[in-house]
């Protein structure tokens, strides 16, 4: 299989960015070029749009060379996402057992909701959705629940794009999630796919916010989606436990 082309220019100043984070201490410039194996003014060059970018940073003292913030709020988001995934696996396969129906775990992308895990029912339900699938905010549980939880500027963008295909929507979406607030579950009855129902609720990190959701979906009709349902209970337990293994207290 024939190797894809990359941008060169990035693998380079990521050699750099690597550089510093194998370093317990910062880096001179003569250090950095001759740990990546290029010259100090290309080496300098490569810093100045890292700096830029907040990949890295200078010391005014010494003039030594560190990680930036980015750098910082990078690997932290990596971190969480890690946990997140790890343990949301297992909640997934426990919540799977207990209620024998199709679950999914969703974490927040650039484009929205993204489907990371999914565990299938002994009973599958017929629906396209998979790993890697992006939901939508307006019509689908795990989609309204990222909205009730997130900040308004996380999602005002990409709701605005789904408004103009749904304009119908629009007036009645703010009580829609005010409701999910009030309940801490989200709930679909063939909104997004014909004949398949939903019920999503959200997992919170560490510091408060919204860092996942957890939905559980089947036939319509067969599938309970009363708020205080079986189906419901159990999913919302889920998040809960999930919340608490990734450090989140929930208010006594």
């Amino acid at each position: 299989m024939r190797e894809r082309q990359g941008v060169h220019s990035v693998e380079i100043g990521l050699r750099l960015v690597r550089l510093l984070a194998e370093k317990a201490q910062p880096l001179a410039l003569k250090d950095l070029a001759k740990g990546t194996g290029m010259a100090a003014a290309k080496a300098h060059r490569y810093l100045v749009s890292l700096i830029r970018a907040g990949l890295a940073e200078q010391e005014h003292e010494s003039g030594r060379y560190r990680l930036g913030p980015m750098a910082l709020d990078i690997g932290l988001a990596a971190l969480r996402q890690v946990d997140v995934l790890k343990f949301g696996g297992e909640a997934l396969a426990e919540l799977r057992a207990a209620i024998d129906e199709t679950v999914l775990l969703a974490i927040w992308g650039n484009k929205g909701p993204v489907v990371a895990r999914w565990e299938e029912s002994t009973r599958p339900v017929a629906t396209n959705v998979r790993a890697g699938w992006v939901m939508p905010l307006l019509n689908s549980a795990t989609g309204r629940c990222f909205a009730a939880y997130l900040p308004a500027a996380a999602t005002a963008g990409l709701l605005e794009a789904e408004f103009a295909l749904m304009q119908d929507e629009r007036p009645r979406y703010p009580a829609r999630l005010d409701e999910i607030r009030a309940h801490g579950l989200s709930r679909v009855e063939g909104d997004l796919l014909r004949g398949v129902a939903s019920v999503a609720a959200p997992v919170f990190g560490q510091a408060g916010g919204i860092v996942a959701v957890i939905a559980a979906l089947g036939p319509q009709g067969a599938f309970d989606v009363a708020w205080d349902g079986g189906h419901a209970r159990a999913v919302k337990d889920a998040a809960r436990r999930l919340s608490a293994r990734l450090g989140f207290r929930h208010p006594s």
